[in-house]
């Protein structure tokens, strides 16, 4: 327990759930969409149980860690450039969110017909979180290598990345709700955050390849882009001062 509440151990904590909060925002978008395909009543239901699986999924990968650093051992040569396991899934993972995004912004942009939206709609539950429970997987393998990294020479590195798993998560509980709401009431935010999920196939990509691209580019430009539209969502919902001036006068 000494170990565990040491300064070292707190510090460890600390940055690490900051970085899973980080890395579990583009979960929550991901989540977001897919549960605005499924009738209302079962929304709640799936937004919640898909950040369950967010929790399984990692908790499970950090268990099985001897399993997950093993995936940095090169499996398949073409040319010069060999590819692990890590870099497998994590192309297999931006490939399908490619795709997802892709399909989705298609959906978005040309109106589909009446009964395509009627079978839209009645995407089953069980479909849905197959997809959440892939893209969990997806997304926990590169955050637990990180952690492993973060934690290394510490006594027990395994239950502060479990502990930072649970506080994160946690955390997204709170305000993933208020994410989904925000994303369905704005048909704009929602093309963003898929452009969002597309940003980030293309980065999963190019890292299933050997190209490492800084992520903190990837947030920086993510997070402009929403400041951007948050102004112009801000200034289209107020009026201008000479209309309320006329409004007064009236």
């Amino acid at each position: 327990m000494a170990d565990l509440l040491s300064a070292e151990s707190l510090a460890a904590l600390f940055t690490l759930t900051s970085l899973e909060v980080v890395l579990g925002i583009d979960n929550v978008i991901f989540i977001a969409i897919l549960c605005g395909r499924l009738p209302e009543a079962d929304r709640e239901r799936a937004r919640r149980f898909g950040l369950l699986l967010a929790v399984v999924a990692r908790v499970m990968l950090v268990l099985a860690i001897g399993w997950v650093m093993g995936l940095t051992k090169p499996l398949i040569q073409l040319g010069s450039m060999s590819l692990t396991g890590k870099d497998i899934i994590l192309l297999l993972g931006g490939l399908f969110l490619v795709f997802k995004a892709t399909k989705e912004i298609h959906h978005k942009l040309h109106q589909a017909t009446a009964d395509a939206t009627s079978s839209m709609k009645r995407k089953s539950l069980t479909a849905v979180l197959a997809q959440i429970l892939m893209i969990d997987v997806v997304f926990s393998l590169d955050s637990v290598i990180t952690a492993v990294g973060m934690t290394e020479g510490l006594a027990r590195p395994i239950p502060i990345m479990i502990a930072a798993i649970l506080l994160s998560v946690a955390g997204m509980l709170v305000f993933s709700r208020s994410i989904v709401l925000f994303i369905e009431r704005h048909p704009a935010v929602k093309i963003l955050a898929l452009s969002f999920l597309l940003l980030i196939g293309v980065l999963l990509v190019a890292e299933g390849f050997g190209h490492h691209i800084p992520k903190g580019y990837i947030y920086f430009a993510m997070a402009f882009s929403f400041f951007v539209e948050m102004l112009q969502l801000w200034t289209v919902q107020r009026p201008p001062a000479g209309t309320r001036a006329q409004e007064t006068q009236y």
